[in-house]
Order: structure tokens, then C-alpha cells, then sequence
């Protein structure tokens, strides 16, 4: 087997590892039959806390490949190198789920903040519109908004309850308004439904500049297919005649 063969069977392995689906995409049968089963089991397939994680396998994997395409004591030293930048780089990439859900949650956002307002408006408390609005909502949103309403309703800190929502992008102001109104006792209703006018109009105004930018990224390769033309139908010849009536 040849240095290229081996490395290239490395970086497929590496692939298939970073590639796999992570446990919270586990069939929901699958979940269950690993939780219905013994708890010896359970235990018995348990990763040790001192076998690396699959990220950390790929990253190996690449750092060997690159190890072994260059050979020798500087391919050992580029393969760590390779091995460490690649851990770190996978790392920082956000799990598709993870994305999708905290798009999905900014999108139900102002929908949440209207119903809230609505509840409140129809005379019904903080805690239980928080709970209705989560049954029905719907989402991840919703799973948040439940421990928000759950939390209240067993007596926990408005601080504590609605840290639950501020890893929603623009949940802040959300959250800074029911603590306002929790230490001013200020009414909630109008608050909620400025702030999912707000968040209207913040979502429309990012997809507008989305829009614009995506013009701009369309000329780009326009723009880099039209200026090797230009200089070699335009700028070449009268160069070229130029150097040859000096010379």
C-alpha cells in the first residue's frame, strides 16, 4: 500500500467520523430501546471519559494522513500540527441541528411575544400565559418558554426563569423587559407587543441587507470572468505596441 493510498483511507475514515450523526439525531426507537434497557448495559457502553470523541479521532486521522504524505521528522511535526488545527477548526462548527433550532427559535419569537401579550391582556397570570403560549407554540421555542413557565409557577426568580430565552438571538430585550416589569411591577402586555413589532422589523431589515449583499456576491465572479478580458483585449495589445515602438 502506497504512502497516498494510506493517507487517503485516513481522510475517508476521518470524514465518515465527522460526518456521523451526533447522538441527538438518534432514532427516536433507538432512544428508547437504549433507555429501556438494563442499567449494566447502559453502563457497559458508556465511552470511558479517556477515549477521545469523534472529533478528536477525525482530527488524528487527518494529522496521520498528513503525517505520512510528507515523511519523515517534519511530517511528524506537520501531522501534529495538522492533527491540533483540525480539532480546533471542527470544533467551532455549529452542529447543523443546532443552527436550525436557533433559527427556528428567532422566527417564533415574535410570534411568542404576541401571544404572551394577548394572554396578558385577557387577565390571565405571567406563569400560566408563559405555559399556554409553549403548549401552544409548539418548537423548540416552546421548550424554553416551559421551563420559563414551569420555573415561575414553583415560586423560582424572574432572573433565574428567563435566562432560559437568552440564548435566543434577540431574546434580550425580551428578557429585560420582564425583569423590568417584575422589578417595577410596569405592565408587560404593551412591552411584548413593541418588542414583536421590533423584531418585525429587524428580520425585515437583516433579509433586505441579505438581499443587497447577495447582488454584490453575484458581480463578483462577473467581475473576475470580464477583467482577464479586459486586460488581454484591451490593455496587452497597446502595451505590446507601445514596447515595440521604444524598442
Amino acid at each position: 500500500m502506497t504512502r497516498q493510498a494510506f493517507a487517503a483511507g485516513c481522510l475517508a475514515v476521518a470524514a465518515l467520523l465527522v460526518l456521523r450523526l451526533s447522538p441527538s439525531a438518534v432514532r427516536p426507537g433507538r432512544r428508547l430501546r437504549r433507555l429501556g434497557g438494563s442499567p449494566a448495559g447502559a453502563l457497559g457502553r458508556t465511552r470511558p471519559s479517556w477515549w477521545p470523541d469523534r472529533i478528536r479521532l477525525g482530527a488524528g486521522l487527518a494529522g496521520v494522513a498528513s503525517a505520512v504524505v510528507v515523511g519523515g521528522r517534519a511530517g511528524l511535526l506537520i501531522g501534529a500540527l495538522v492533527a491540533l488545527a483540525a480539532d480546533r477548526l471542527l470544533r467551532r462548527i455549529e452542529p447543523r441541528a443546532a443552527r436550525d433550532r436557533r433559527r427556528r427559535e428567532a422566527a417564533d419569537l415574535p410570534l411568542a411575544a404576541d401571544l404572551l401579550a394577548a394572554a396578558l391582556r385577557a387577565g390571565a397570570p405571567l406563569d400560566r400565559s408563559v405555559l399556554a403560549v409553549a403548549d401552544a407554540l409548539g418548537g423548540p421555542m416552546a421548550d424554553r418558554l416551559g421551563r420559563v413557565g414551569r420555573t415561575l409557577l414553583l415560586g423560582g426568580g424572574p432572573a433565574e426563569a428567563w435566562s432560559e430565552l437568552l440564548p435566543v438571538p434577540g431574546a434580550e430585550r425580551l428578557v429585560a423587559a420582564a425583569l423590568r416589569a417584575a422589578n417595577s411591577g410596569a405592565a408587560l402586555a404593551g412591552a411584548f407587543t413593541r418588542l414583536a413589532d421590533d423584531l418585525r422589523a429587524d428580520r425585515s431589515t437583516a433579509a433586505e441587507a441579505q438581499a443587497r449583499r447577495a447582488g454584490v456576491l453575484i458581480v463578483l465572479p462577473l467581475g473576475l470572468c470580464f477583467l482577464p478580458a479586459f486586460i488581454l483585449a484591451g490593455l496587452v495589445p497597446v502595451i505590446v505596441a507601445v514596447l515595440g515602438d521604444v524598442l
